[in-house]
């Protein structure tokens, strides 16, 4: 593999945690892409390497950002009887890849979980201030209401972090949800995607609502945009690269693995223990980047779609995902999204046991290959081509105790036991 002098590529705004590239591409080389895929980008002859990222960049985030006012998911979440919305072709494998995880987590993975984050502050206009439909009735804990987002809100284009919250602050809990009368998630009526979202057309990337729905591509979004960018653009050279989406990595250095810290959940300024990736998608998981206090309680991202609630047993998670060294012709699509793939299981395994979680991903890879008629012991080329390998990870799960749990292939060691 050559290894020229790499260019750095920076794009501070993407996703709201920024986006670095590291390779031999060219910054003001001109981009020329011809694949299908790119079927809904603007001609690229003639526009630089960076220019072209940039603009796939900005259809990414018009289509799929709950943060960007007009998007197409806030198309659907302010559509008062819902209606028909058509995505790019390109959708279509994220879209598989939540079928896969809504099953094997029983819905407790769901991009109709935005619905629930709004309600919590987590809103477009970062207030972090519960909505008065949060709660059944009143908090216990303040006897207030308070103000925020909610399924019709402002939806402003605002990249500001949520602060620290205090120690004091009140952990929610599915327990305390209970106990207390929250009126999040799937089990107090909000829509499903599995239930309230139909993918019709081909590759099933028409999807049909008939009520608002606050989609969040959140758990898998950051990573999937990754490995666009990579077969777009850096696959077919062979060459050595980087990608780094807030975290999100997809490395390809076989020669000269990346040496990665596990940041502490509880100190973001220490490391808990360190992985080598030469080649694959790691990804990692916490809260201690996203949190919030909102009338007493401590609250963060990383929800339970069925209460809707933070998920409070697992501290952090660290997932990898092998890539594929096939040229783009004849690599099996199971290759394809290797950073999708790892952040969505990075967040799957705060609801779902690491184990529990890898064998309902096979048994769904199995099922997806039986349904088209060839058996998953032996596959075809054909099957290989429309099934992806959703159980294709290496995980470690740092537990609220700080236990450690790791599979056996995971490539990275822990100074914690």
């Amino acid at each position: 593999m050559s290894t020229p002098a790499p260019h750095t590529m920076a794009f501070p705004h993407a996703l709201g945690t920024g986006l670095l590239i590291q390779s031999p591409l060219d910054p003001d080389g001109f981009a020329i892409d011809d694949s299908p895929s790119s079927a809904s980008i603007p001609a690229r002859r003639g526009i630089s390497n960076y220019d072209a990222i940039d603009i796939l960049i900005d259809e990414y985030e018009q289509t799929l950002s709950r943060f960007r006012r007009h998007s197409l998911v806030d198309e659907m979440r302010r559509a008062a009887h819902g209606g028909s919305f058509d995505f790019p072709d390109w959708a279509g494998p994220l879209f598989d890849l939540y079928d896969a995880l809504a099953h094997a987590t029983d819905g407790a993975i769901d991009p109709c979980i935005g619905e629930d984050l709004i309600r919590l502050g987590y809103d477009a206009r970062y207030s972090f201030r519960l909505s008065p439909d949060a709660l059944a009735s009143h908090d216990s804990g303040t006897g207030k209401h308070t103000g925020g987002g909610n399924l019709a809100g402002d939806a402003a284009n605002d990249h500001r972090r949520p602060a620290k919250s205090p120690v004091a602050a009140e952990t929610v809990s599915a327990s305390h949800a209970a106990a207390n009368g929250w009126n999040l998630g799937s089990m107090h009526g909000r829509a499903t995607w599995r239930e309230d979202v139909e993918r019709r057309g081909p590759g099933g990337t028409t999807l049909v609502t008939r009520r608002p729905v606050a989609l969040d591509f959140g758990a898998c979004g950051k990573g999937y945009l990754v490995d666009l960018i990579a077969q777009r653009f850096l696959d077919d050279s062979g060459s050595r690269y980087v990608i780094d989406a807030g975290g999100d990595l997809l490395v390809r250095s076989p020669d000269k693995p990346l040496t990665i810290a596990l940041e502490d959940p509880t100190n973001t300024e220490n490391a808990v223990g360190t992985a080598r990736v030469g080649t694959g998608a790691f990804c990692a998981s916490a809260p201690s980047r996203r949190h919030w206090e909102a009338a007493g309680h401590r609250l963060h991202h990383l929800l339970n779609a069925v209460d809707g609630l933070p998920a409070n047993n697992v501290a952090a998670t660290w997932v990898y995902v092998p890539m594929s060294t096939h040229t783009a012709a004849d690599r099996p699509i199971s290759t394809d999204f290797p950073t999708a793939l790892a952040d969505g299981v990075a967040t799957a395994l705060f609801t779902t046991p690491a184990n529990q979680l890898h064998k309902r991903l096979t048994d769904y890879t199995a099922s997806q290959r039986d349904s088209q008629g060839t058996p998953h012991d032996s596959p075809s080329n054909a099957a290989l081509a429309t099934t992806p390998d959703y159980a294709a990870f290496e995980c470690a799960v740092l537990n609220s105790d700080r236990t450690v749990v790791r599979s056996a292939g995971f490539p990275g060691d822990f100074f914690i036991r």
